[in-house]
């Protein structure tokens, strides 16, 4: 499905989708330009929307997992599909894997997903735009707190206490700022929480105890989606992008990393009915180039059960689940067809021309062969359209290389190496 004619649009707006276009990089301006093709994908996400937005449900949305190759169009997919949910009512947020939020730990990945948090036409944080539409006369409201305070009995005790504080000192700006700063994942002393519901009479209906971050990390993904949902929104899409990364991690790194894909994929155990939806991203090698070209497929669980360990025993396990959803159940990325590319092309060159208000004349670009990615017909054509408009004799032609993606262990990706399981 192809959107709008751009030649409507502003020139400043062009050169903007254009911009993202030529890096790479998807915008809401190009994304708005081009559309997508991919009706498998957009078909497969909707389905997750609806499950997500049905109340009566008893199982969790889950995920879906695209696979597609450097250059197919993940990225810009994702975007499509982070639009899409957005003109859904639902809140969408956007994680590049990398070293600094590494999959496997739950903590710095729920902070960077309520960092990038965007609400559906409100521009501010997240969080903020999120606790100021709660309405605690409403009955979305009502329902998120019985559910709390019975239903949700599993989660941290402190994101229930938290709730029930926030609407009582709802008058203390300073106090209830703490209170959204907890839900983004930042820490509230037990002491203060005590004490303030103390004062208010309930601390006897709250046992507040210190729980591991990772613990708290996954209540709070699904705590601050049932807390969207309360304030009037439809739920939360959280879109993980570059899994691949997985494979320079230590091994212990990624055992816990295909726990976690598992995890995403199925759905929280806690809340199967939390409106939490989630799209992870992979190259569509993975299985050969790291399952099996390193191993891990059968070498990670053996040497988890080595250890003979409960918790060790039990990631072997659930690394195993998640190594067969890497290995089985991606979505790929369709090869783009002669139309597809007709269609694109025509797109990008009527941007090219309100961008720089001239008429771009036929271009070769690549030569049209399956082994081609998207990304590498889309710059073609815009190098060669940025050159013949600074000089009209120029004959361009263009050539492609190959990049290897490198799969092997990065300490400066990886982190502290892992004392207790070896890696080699």
């Amino acid at each position: 499905m192809l959107s709008k004619n751009y030649m409507n649009e502003e020139p400043l707006a062009a050169r903007r989708a254009l911009e993202a276009l030529r890096s790479g990089v998807p915008n809401s301006e190009s994304v708005l330009a081009l559309g997508t093709t991919q009706t498998q994908i957009v078909e497969r996400f909707n389905s997750l929307l609806a499950t997500a937005l049905d109340r009566n449900r008893s199982h969790a949305p889950g995920g879906m997992l695209i696979g597609g190759g450097f250059g197919s169009g993940k990225s810009h997919v994702l975007e499509y599909l982070a639009q899409l949910a957005r003109s859904e009512n639902f809140v969408v947020s956007k994680v590049v894997i990398s070293k600094e939020t590494p999959l496997h730990n739950p903590s710095t990945v729920f902070r960077a997903a309520i960092a990038d948090a965007k609400v559906p036409g409100r521009p501010g944080s997240a969080i903020d735009e999120i606790a100021t539409a709660l309405d605690f006369n409403s009955e979305s409201y009502a329902e998120f707190y019985r559910w709390l305070h019975t239903g949700g009995g599993s989660l941290d005790h402190r994101l229930g206490a938290s709730l029930r504080l926030f609407e009582y000192y709802s008058g203390d700006e300073e106090f209830t700022d703490k209170v959204t700063q907890f839900w983004s994942g930042e820490p509230f002393p037990i002491p203060e929480m005590r004490k303030r519901l103390q004062e208010a009479g309930w601390l006897e209906d709250y046992t507040l105890k210190a729980t591991k971050e990772l613990e708290l990390s996954r209540d709070r993904f699904v705590f601050v989606s049932r807390l969207i949902r309360a304030a009037g929104y439809s739920g939360w899409v959280v879109l993980l992008d570059e899994v691949e990364l997985i494979g320079r991690y230590s091994l212990l790194q990624r055992a816990k990393s295909y726990a976690e894909v598992k995890r995403w994929m199925d759905g929280s155990s806690v809340d199967p009915a939390a409106p939490l939806v989630c799209v992870l991203t992979t190259v569509d090698d993975f299985e050969g180039e790291v399952l099996f070209g390193k191993g891990d497929y059968n070498k990670l669980p053996e040497k988890l059960l080595a250890k003979e360990r409960v918790e060790y025993t039990r990631l072997a396990d659930e690394a195993r689940l998640g190594m067969n959803i890497l290995a089985n159940d991606q979505v790929p990325l369709l090869t783009p067809d002669n139309t597809e590319l007709d269609v694109t092309y025509e797109a990008i060159r009527r941007i090219h021309a309100e961008a720089f208000d001239w008429s771009p004349p036929e271009v070769t670009g690549l030569e049209r062969l399956p082994s081609n990615r998207m990304r590498q017909y889309v710059r073609a054509w815009i190098n060669e359209w940025d050159l013949i408009r600074l000089d009209p004799q120029y004959s361009p032609d263009t050539t492609v290389m190959t990049i290897e993606i490198d799969y092997g262990e990065d300490r400066d990706v990886a982190g502290p190496t892992d004392s207790d399981v070896s890696s080699s």
